[in-house]
């Protein structure tokens, strides 16, 4: 394949929630620690999120600074400022909004530390911006001018980066378009035993605003683990993709 093996990877209330307060619930912290336990055993070159989950979690806002209009203008290019490190963390950010510390994962992030980050990026990001991440050593890729095309992107890093197997662990939105472009192999499920009524918590697919239409996607079921506490791990194949 001219693309990485997708397996999506996602923590879900029993309605296919993915946010909400069930995840606060004390009940919830075995299911979040075999989340990431999970993540570990799929043996991974790179997981990726979106930038609401990346800010979330693992990175802080950008704040542009007061001259940035004044920064030299740099080649919308791709930027590889690391190749064949092990692991890369990949931020799905296409208007430039996510602020970092270091070009990896910082150490308080626990078993995700020193993957190396990816942003992937539209090319109506300010210069200021990709000279921070110049700065930083981050790496970086265009995915399209004003949008962003995920075929694209994904071919990129496997161009680039040698990234064979990926982890997409996004929001709804950024999990549908990879779904809607044929580009996930896999869905890996955790299964809380929690229904969250909130109608606007977001689920594992959701339809964005600019998104073409969709049609139905079939799965075939490969796996069913009963965990602890009431849980579940499923795997499903995507029936017509990679096997």
């Amino acid at each position: 394949m001219d693309r990485p093996y997708t397996i999506c990877h996602m923590l879900s209330s029993i309605d296919g929630k993915i946010i909400g307060d069930f995840l606060e619930d004390d009940r919830s912290t075995y299911f979040i620690n075999e989340y990431e336990r999970i993540h570990d055993r799929y043996g991974y070159d790179a997981w990726m999120c979106g930038r609401v989950t990346m800010q979330e979690h693992f990175a802080h806002e950008y704040i542009p600074p007061p001259n940035q209009e004044k920064q030299s203008p740099i080649p919308r290019t791709d930027y590889v400022a690391q190749q064949d490190i092990g692991t890369y963390a990949i931020a799905v950010d296409p208007h430039g909004k996510l602020a970092w510390t270091h070009n990896y994962i910082s150490e308080e992030s626990g078993n995700r530390a020193k993957d190396h980050i990816i942003e992937v990026l539209t090319e109506q990001v300010p210069d200021a911006y990709l000279a921070y991440l110049q700065e930083l050593g981050i790496s970086y890729i265009f995915g399209g001018t004003k949008e962003l095309n995920v075929v694209t992107v994904v071919k990129k890093l496997k161009a680039l980066f040698s990234i064979d197997r990926l982890l997409l662990e996004g929001g709804g939105v950024l999990n549908a378009s990879f779904l809607n472009e044929g580009l996930i192999d896999e869905l890996s499920l955790v299964f809380v035993p929690f229904a969250e009524a909130s109608s606007p918590a977001l689920t594992i697919f959701e339809k964005g605003s600019s998104s073409k239409e969709t049609f139905p996607v079939h799965f075939e079921l490969i796996r069913v683990e009963q965990m602890e506490r009431n849980g579940l791990w499923m795997t499903y194949r995507v029936e017509g993709n990679s096997k």
